[in-house]
């Protein structure tokens, strides 16, 4: 929890309520809320954090479950395999939690796997702790993911590693409304809090120039470097406003949100290449990796940092990985909220570029582009002065297929103008 702002670091179960109210604007007939959570295994350890992010689904669904009568809805909570990486597919099984099968005092010999039914809990005032590994639960009472699709209108995922690209898929297939929620924790509580229908103006302002716009002009500037240019080719495309509202069956959007992103333009279309070249500059940790993007592809790397050259073989060894996925353009910043280190809250800050797949957003490259599903990636790069200190963002400006210019960002300041409309 956020030692300065404790208080605002919780949500009641009113204000959880209202919140679901606002994002998905429940219909009557409309009774039942999942969420969905991931488990560690063997192979990937447990952290802090993301035991804490299944305590937190555990008790939001019990606080929207306790205000069944008044709502009208109930809630279930459902645990999968993690997939190892971001954007990667989803498992074909969960579990319900807490397993049917057995009694509030009994005992269990196989840790997750033999636990109590959701009604018997509920009525003893008792849930036991979520298992803390995948490798806990029986396979005999696994439910297929896709009946978890059919069978609820609003599906939430708080998870560990980024569920956004199949849920989104997923979403489009079975006609559910979803919001994802990677890497959550307390802190971006505060950003639940939001006005949303301002929010929500204002990425819908950015989907209409992105939408009139031919290409994304990028001048950065680099501690020790210099100048780099960037062009993002928007031929063809059409933008997406994710603004924390999500009425429509079919869809699905991250929460906290608050950005419109738009796949550039990847060639597929014959004789008409990618006009996305220049050079991207990403820094991390103290090291500033110089990306060489021909064609909508970081193609090579120049420096000789250990970390440029881990990116480089990267790039040789999973060409996808380079694809250029996503411009997207956050509000938040103006909201008063501050980065904390989780992408699912930083790139709703400000302009941010996305390494990886693209499909889900629109695009061309999927997970059979990648060598394996664990390869599979959707990385967002995000230029705010805080997270990237030793890269400033001089201008970005949308060349408008009319020829006209509108400037979004001037010296690592945000300076679309939301007042005009």
């Amino acid at each position: 929890m956020d030692s300065k702002q404790p208080e605002n670091a919780v949500l009641t179960p009113a204000q959880l309520d209202d919140l679901i109210q606002r994002v998905f604007k429940p219909q009557p007939e409309e009774e039942e809320i999942a969420f969905l959570t991931d488990l560690p295994d063997r192979e990937i350890e447990d952290t802090g954090d993301w035991a804490e992010r299944r305590r937190l689904a555990m008790d939001w669904t019990r606080q929207l479950n306790a205000l069944s009568v008044q709502s009208g809805r109930r809630c279930s909570l459902y645990l999968y395999r993690h997939t190892g990486s971001n954007n990667a597919d989803l498992p074909e099984q969960a579990w319900q939690f807490p397993v049917a099968g057995s009694a509030p005092d009994q005992g269990s010999s196989r840790g997750g796997s033999d636990l109590s039914s959701l009604d018997a809990s509920e009525k003893a005032g008792w849930w036991p702790p979520i298992p803390s590994s995948a490798d806990d639960l029986d396979p005999d009472r696994a439910v297929p993911m896709e009946e978890i699709y059919r069978r609820f209108p609003i599906i939430i995922a708080p998870t560990q590693f980024s569920a956004t690209a199949p849920m989104k898929q997923a979403a489009r297939r079975f006609g559910f409304r979803g919001a994802t929620m990677p890497g959550f924790n307390r802190q971006m509580i505060p950003a639940l809090k939001l006005d949303y229908t301002e929010v929500d103006r204002r990425c819908g302002m950015i989907k209409r120039v992105l939408d009139q716009a031919s290409e994304a002009l990028f001048q950065f500037e680099v501690d020790g470097y210099g100048q780099a240019d960037l062009t993002l080719d928007l031929r063809h495309r059409q933008s997406t406003a994710s603004g924390g509202l999500v009425p429509q069956p079919g869809t699905t959007g991250n929460l906290p949100s608050g950005e419109t992103y738009i796949v550039p333009y990847e060639g597929e279309r014959a004789g008409d290449p990618s006009r996305t070249e220049g050079i991207m500059p990403v820094q991390f940790e103290d090291e500033v990796v110089l990306y060489v993007i021909r064609r909508n592809r970081a193609v090579e790397v120049q420096g000789e940092g250990a970390i440029s050259r881990r990116e480089a073989d990267k790039l040789k060894r999973e060409p996808a990985y380079g694809n250029i996925a996503e411009l997207g353009v956050g509000v938040l910043g103006d909201f008063g909220i501050d980065p904390i280190g989780v992408i699912l809250l930083d790139e709703k800050l400000a302009v941010h570029i996305a390494f990886g797949r693209s499909d889900h957003f629109g695009g061309q490259v999927s997970p059979s582009d990648f060598s394996s599903p664990k390869a599979v990636v959707h990385i967002d790069r995000v230029y705010h002065p805080k997270i990237q200190p030793k890269v400033h963002l001089r201008s970005v400006l949308l060349r408008l297929d009319s020829g006209d210019e509108v400037p979004l960002v001037h010296n690592d300041d945000f300076v679309f103008d939301f007042a005009k409309e």
